[in-house]
């Protein structure tokens, strides 16, 4: 059965950057299509960014456009975010999601595999 942990979170300075990255073990990640989530304090969790599982089509939301990238290395079984130009509203616990559906989507209910997440502060 998949299983998938997040690492790459930590304390950055607003402008800078950070790579999140979403490890799976038990089945390939290759499989699935995944997604970054975030939970900031007081707000509700949001979807961040998508990768589709057989043609690697990729979107961000609005708010991290320009500034987050999703990739997909299958050799390492790994999906990362890259994220740039972090600011503080960036600050959240961040979730990877992998869901057995085509194509690409934010909505939580498509992932059935869910990390414990990790934790980003961006401050200075």
């Amino acid at each position: 059965q998949l299983q998938i942990v997040e690492s790459g979170g930590g304390l950055v300075q607003p402008g800078g950057s950070l790579r999140l990255a979403c490890t799976a073990s038990g089945s390939r990640l290759n499989y699935y299509s995944v997604g970054w989530f975030r939970r900031a304090p007081g707000k509700e969790r949001e979807g961040v960014s998508s990768i589709s599982h057989t043609t690697d089509y990729t979107d961000v939301t609005g708010p991290v456009r320009g500034r987050f990238t999703i990739s997909r290395d299958r050799a390492k079984n790994t999906v990362y975010l890259q994220m740039n130009n972090l600011q503080p509203e960036d600050t959240a616990v961040y979730y990877c999601a992998a869901g057995e559906f085509l194509g690409l989507s934010f909505a939580p209910g498509h992932y059935n595999i869910w990390g414990q997440g990790t934790q980003v502060t961006v401050s200075s």
